[in-house]
């Protein structure tokens, strides 16, 4: 067996969402002005840095241009990500609500969906979203905008 000490480490997708957290920071750039930079929508943009996503080659260079990544984190932006879906409820605030929603709401979203385009799914792989401030006298408002395509279940 070759020794393995002589070869480089590479780089995860772990090494490049911190490259990218830090590089971020230190320009001080929002996920929109990231995702304006790259031309995708903040949502994507920040999938993608967080190794939710896979990035096309030329989105993976803009964005290593774009915080003046390391050469190698283009190709750690293109690899297929392993997605984890950890079943424990989260403690952070925001995405408890986000469960909390999905809890209380997720059979009526089901039904709906189900009224309308018969038994299926949205679609979270052709998918978008957006997220926006709504003005309101009473506090303003985050309005989560979703778009998957419809997937029919099938019979065989």
């Amino acid at each position: 067996m070759k020794d393995t000490a002589d070869l480089p480490a590479l780089m995860t997708k772990e090494d490049v969402t911190t490259l990218i957290l830090i590089a971020r920071k230190k320009a001080g750039m929002s996920w929109q002005a990231m995702a304006d930079g790259i031309g995708m929508s903040p949502a994507w943009t920040h999938s993608v840095c967080m190794g939710l996503n896979s990035a096309p080659r030329d989105k993976a260079q803009a964005l290593v241009d774009l915080l003046d990544l390391p050469a190698e984190a283009a190709g750690v932006l293109e690899e297929y990500p392993t997605k984890h879906w950890d079943k424990a409820v989260p403690t952070d605030p925001c995405i408890y609500r986000l469960y909390e929603i999905v809890g209380v709401y997720g059979p009526t979203m089901k039904a709906l969906i189900q009224e309308e385009f018969g038994d299926g799914i949205m679609s979270a792989i052709d998918f978008d979203m957006h997220v926006s401030r709504v003005k309101n006298p009473k506090g303003d408002r985050v309005k989560v905008e979703m778009s998957g395509k419809f997937l029919a279940y099938s019979s065989w």
